[in-house]
């Protein structure tokens, strides 16, 4: 099952990244449950993450797709959620790279905010791309550059956030490598 795969996968991944000095992983789920795609995303904020790593396995009806694929927000789903995040503004403290835009004016939380979000998809971007390179030397990729969707996972404003899907678990050669 996809969540099965994606959870070893995550725990093979924060164990290596535990392993470089400097380093440390946090995983937003360690067992089997459910964690609304909002709530990973603001895991990762409360933690300060420098970087968000969602790990899937792709799933299609086209059984012969194959290869790993990796995406970063686009533009256009990043002003959906600035938009979203200004309006809940005066609910409540939005924090942008640790700064609380809550007395700012609502151009000027708009600006800041446009800002961070442009320099964590250009992160997010340099980032998937060495990933790309990487996942490319040890087995095929779908597409060989970074795709970029407006999946809700990517959306925090400030912390850079990529989308891995490692291979085609609907494709039943490429689902016996993810076991």
């Amino acid at each position: 099952r996809e969540k099965d795969v994606a959870l070893a996968v995550g725990k093979l991944l924060a164990a290596r990244i535990d392993r470089e000095p400097g380093m440390r992983a946090i995983l937003t789920r360690t067992d089997d449950r459910f964690v609304d795609h909002r709530g990973r995303m603001e895991i990762a904020r409360r933690a300060q993450a420098d970087l968000f790593i969602s790990v899937h396995a792709d799933a299609v009806d086209d059984r012969s797709a194959r290869g790993a694929s990796v995406y970063a927000l686009s533009m256009k789903g990043a002003s959906d959620e600035a938009a979203r995040r200004l309006a809940q503004r005066e609910n409540s403290a939005s924090l942008v790279g640790g700064v609380s835009l809550d007395d700012k004016d609502e151009v000027l939380a708009s600006v800041l905010l446009d800002l961070s979000q442009n320099a964590a998809i250009g992160a997010s971007l340099d980032v998937g791309d060495a990933v790309m390179g990487q996942l490319s030397r040890v087995g095929s990729v779908h597409r060989r550059k970074v795709q970029q969707a407006g999946f809700l996972v990517l959306k925090s404003p400030d912390v850079p956030s990529i989308l891995v899907e490692l291979n085609f678990i609907s494709n039943p050669a490429e689902e016996k490598k993810l076991i």
